[in-house]
């Protein structure tokens, strides 16, 4: 009996190590980014904008996506690109905008991926200074609006 535990033991032990030795990541729970995509829509709703609103993951990938009645047929595309752009590269849309217009040499960050969209109204999501994904809004008559519907979002979760 000693030795079928012994040997039980010595083979799950190298399972055991390896486990405790697993990376860990911090990812955007699902109903945070409902609560923040919802908390946009409705600051965007309040200034009587209808505009879709998007939440990618770190990874890029399409959490929620919201759309407004009466939102205009690009405004899901714009928002999720957006959203996408601030996830991949960890930053405003607005910001990149303006960093791409005051350094013409970094143009080339527009074509590194046809998903882009590099407008103003996206922003990264932040949580314990980590990045976990993105936010981005398309519809309101200026990106200025939708960053600010996207910030309304992220209060709502305590995000950065």
């Amino acid at each position: 009996m000693f030795r079928k535990l012994a040997l039980t033991a010595a083979l799950l032990a190298p399972i055991a190590a390896a486990a405790r030795d697993l990376p860990t990541a911090p990812y955007l729970p699902l109903d945070m980014a409902t609560t923040a995509a919802q908390a946009a829509l409705a600051a965007c709703a309040a200034e009587k904008n209808n505009v879709s609103v998007a939440i990618v993951a770190r990874d890029g990938s399409t959490k929620v996506v919201l759309k407004a009645d009466n939102s205009g047929p690009h405004t899901t595309a714009s928002a999720t690109g957006k959203a996408f752009t601030s996830a991949a590269l960890g930053r405003d849309t607005a910001g990149l905008a303006s960093f791409i217009a005051e350094t013409p040499q970094n143009a080339g960050l527009r074509d590194m991926d046809e998903r882009l969209v590099i407008q103003a109204g996206a922003l990264p999501i932040k949580i314990g200074g980590a990045l976990v994904g993105g936010i981005g809004v398309g519809g309101a008559p200026s990106g200025d609006a939708d960053a600010a519907c996207a910030r309304a979002g992220l209060d709502a979760i305590g995000a950065e």
